[in-house]
């Protein structure tokens, strides 16, 4: 095996625009030696990895921050899949068994190239990206455990069901109804026991193309349950749900997976410890390479990958701990910066009414509630966007992340980032933060959904304003982008004296920013109503009292946890009408 991996981003290189600083600087070449030299079919350099000694400096003098080198710790065996040349590679790979498989890990590092591996649409190749191989040669060299579940899987070709992380993509690809799409779809002869599971009898009718995002989700996920195939596999299938659809999806695919084999990844940490029955934790580094740890218990495995660290295997992946306070925000004693009157706005069919409140310096409300009671419409008057029936809002400087992104077209993340009302202190903070800098010379219409959200709220955040509005800015990030977004966000908060409202459905993010909830009530698109901001602990409590959940803290790494239904602990804190962890918190 090579002592280290060096990966170039085609992406990002500019080839021969940049002089191949690379190879000018690189000391094997300047001693005689072929360590980086220019492919002549494809005009892009190439790293030979054995020449390679890891010293760095074309990776400092790359204008484009296309080079990884990255030193392995130590011997780890071959990659069981690699894309080609200096590019992605995958090693070891999760073995899926009956019941709910969840997934933790950073976007980037090879889930989608492992469940590809998995249901054989991708062949082990070991490293040995142009040599095909045979069968019996591929059996001979997978690990043991590896070899067993292929031979167990038989010679049938494996069928895969597969909700994909960008379910808005669904508009484009079917323009028909919503009835159409999942008759089409159903090979269990299931469809009228998923249209009532997922609650979709009052859209059937609909077309595809004017579903909003969580309806989309929904159907995405019951037209992934019709399929009849040996691996169900979905992707963040929580994003655009709100807290009870959550639940209820959760637990329709954790019956759904009995006697089945069903792999998801989901970075909203309190349902994926609902739902799994096992995980696996992957880690490495975004785009170059990925590692699958061996199976854990689902406790074990998602406190060990907050720890960065796994124990059986012995393996430091992180340098630190992602880590939760024992106590939630507290209530800020500071001035009140801003407030706003009673507001009313109607639509054909929805009435929305929001109590009059305020906010106040160096605050952050958290926002939460079901879907379809107004949260986006109340943070769009508040941002200008649109105009309530009564109650006019007072004027101040907006800063405005809405729910859905809509990239400019022909505009690089550089250009977005050079405009005139940008704090550039604040800026280079969130893009470094972030992981944004690579990303500068790239059109928005180029990104994935992970990194446009991320550009959105670097952006947003880096606004010169008064009030801060973020709706749903956890959507298609992974946990650990979450959780830094959520350091950056308080820290940004606190250290400006500026304030911010926030939608947003993961609980354990919310928790972790919020130093006050609004709780929206009403009946989903019928009428919504928005409380004035109240303490935490009494907002978060009436809010899951109407979810219908408890929550706990875990005793080892106090991140927040859904307590199973009729659990010892669900009764007893039902019983002391403490529905939000305990009075000693």
């Amino acid at each position: 095996m090579c002592p280290r991996i060096a990966i170039l981003d085609r992406d990002l290189c500019t080839k021969k625009k940049c002089g191949y600083q690379c190879e000018k600087v690189c000391p094997v070449n300047r001693m005689g030696e072929e360590c980086i030299v220019t492919d002549e079919k494809t005009g892009y350099p190439e790293i030979n990895e054995l020449l390679c000694i890891g010293c760095g400096l074309c990776v400092k003098k790359c204008p484009m921050d296309a080079i990884t080198i990255i030193n392995l710790a130590g011997e780890s065996g071959d990659p069981i899949y690699q894309y080609g040349v200096n590019s992605f590679r995958l090693y070891n790979l999760p073995l899926p068994k009956e019941g709910l498989c969840g997934i933790v890990g950073r976007n980037g590092i090879g889930k989608t190239t492992a469940l590809n591996l998995l249901a054989r649409k991708l062949q082990p190749n070991f490293g040995e990206y142009t040599k095909q191989f045979t069968e019996p040669e591929i059996q001979e060299r997978l690990p043991i455990a590896t070899r067993r579940y292929f031979e167990s899987e038989g010679d049938a070709a494996l069928t895969v069901s597969y909700k994909p992380q960008m379910v808005d993509k669904l508009r484009d690809a079917f323009k028909g109804s919503v009835e159409e799409l999942l008759k089409k779809m159903d090979e269990r002869n299931a469809y009228e026991e998923a249209v009532k599971k997922f609650n979709r009898t009052k859209i059937l009718k609909r077309k595809i193309p004017q579903l909003s995002g969580g309806e989309l989700q929904r159907v995405s996920i019951a037209a992934s349950y019709l399929k009849d195939a040996h691996i169900y596999y979905l992707d963040e299938p929580c994003n655009y749900l709100d807290i009870e659809e959550r639940l209820r999806t959760s637990l329709i695919l954790r019956d759904f997976a009995e006697g089945r084999k069903m792999v998801v990844v989901e970075h909203d940490l309190a349902i994926l410890d609902y739902m799994s029955d096992y995980v696996y934790i992957f880690y490495g580094e975004e785009n170059a390479y990925g590692v699958s740890s061996g199976v854990k218990s689902t406790r074990a495995g998602i406190n060990e990958y907050l720890l960065g660290f796994l124990r059986e295997e012995n393996i430091r992946f992180r340098e630190r701990e992602i880590a939760f306070s024992q106590y939630s925000e507290r209530e800020t004693q500071t001035q009140t910066k801003f407030t706003y009157p009673k507001m009313k706005k109607s639509f054909s069919g929805f009435k929305f009414i929001s109590d009059a409140g305020d906010i106040r310096q160096g605050e952050i409300v958290g926002i939460v509630g079901k879907n379809a009671l107004g949260k986006s419409i109340f943070v769009k008057m508040l941002a200008g966007v649109e105009k309530p029936d009564e109650g006019e809002p007072q004027k101040f400087r907006v800063s405005y992340k809405p729910q859905y992104i809509k990239p400019q077209k022909d505009t690089t993340v550089l250009q977005l980032f050079l405009s005139k009302n940008i704090d550039k202190q604040i800026a280079e903070t969130a893009r470094r933060e972030l992981g944004i800098n690579k990303l500068m010379e790239k059109e928005l219409e180029q990104l994935s959904g992970g990194e446009l959200q991320r550009v959105s709220i670097a952006y947003a955040l880096a606004q010169k304003a008064d009030i801060y509005l973020f709706d749903e800015p956890t959507a298609f990030l992974d946990v650990e982008q979450r959780l830094r977004f959520s350091d950056l966000l308080r820290r940004t908060i606190t250290e400006t004296e500026k304030c911010a409202f926030v939608v947003d459905h993961d609980v354990v993010f919310v928790d972790s920013i919020a130093h006050r909830l609004m709780v929206f009530d009403g009946e989903s698109s019928v009428h919504g109503h928005a409380s004035t901001p109240m303490g935490k602990r009494a907002g978060m409590n009436e809010f899951l009292k109407m979810a219908g959940i408890t929550m706990r803290r875990d005793k080892d790494s106090k991140r927040p946890r859904i307590n199973k239904p009729h659990s010892v602990l669900d009764r007893e804190q039902r019983e002391r009408n403490e529905y939000y962890y305990s009075s000693k918190d």
